[in-house]
């Protein structure tokens, strides 16, 4: 005669473990289409207080002072970085090279954000 013994822990938290298992390979699924399907953006564009004030293309390289003075926009290899800023916690600066659509450098205390954006006939990002 067998005998079955039932985990009584497992049985009262089995749907827990079910969400959280579902909700973990979902949340891995969408990582990965999101890693697969990025494109690489042609222009970064800057706002300074929420005012689009210019467009730099990604494919010249070169550096571009922002706002008086108070960021230092750096263009290379098709990337866009922030190598000074002169605000207290130098967030902006340590969020290193973007260059994929949708990516966004932001300096708050200067009002100052850069985002990489494609080109228009390019129909519809993956950020969108």
């Amino acid at each position: 005669m067998i005998i079955k013994v039932r985990n009584p822990i497992f049985a009262k938290y089995r749907f827990d473990v079910i969400v959280i298992a579902s909700m973990l390979l979902l949340s891995s699924l969408l990582l990965l289409a999101a890693g697969i399907f990025k494109t690489e953006g042609s222009v970064a564009v800057v706002e300074i207080d929420g005012i689009t004030v210019a467009e730099y293309p990604l494919n010249k390289n070169g550096e571009h002072s922002l706002n008086g003075g108070t960021n230092n926009l750096v263009i290379e290899d098709g990337a866009a970085y922030l190598n000074y800023s002169d605000c207290p916690d130098h967030t902006c600066e340590r969020t290193g090279k973007i260059r994929y659509v949708g990516q966004t450098i932001v300096c708050l205390p200067n009002k100052v954000s850069i985002t990489v954006k494609g080109n228009a006939d390019d129909g519809v990002d993956f950020v969108s």
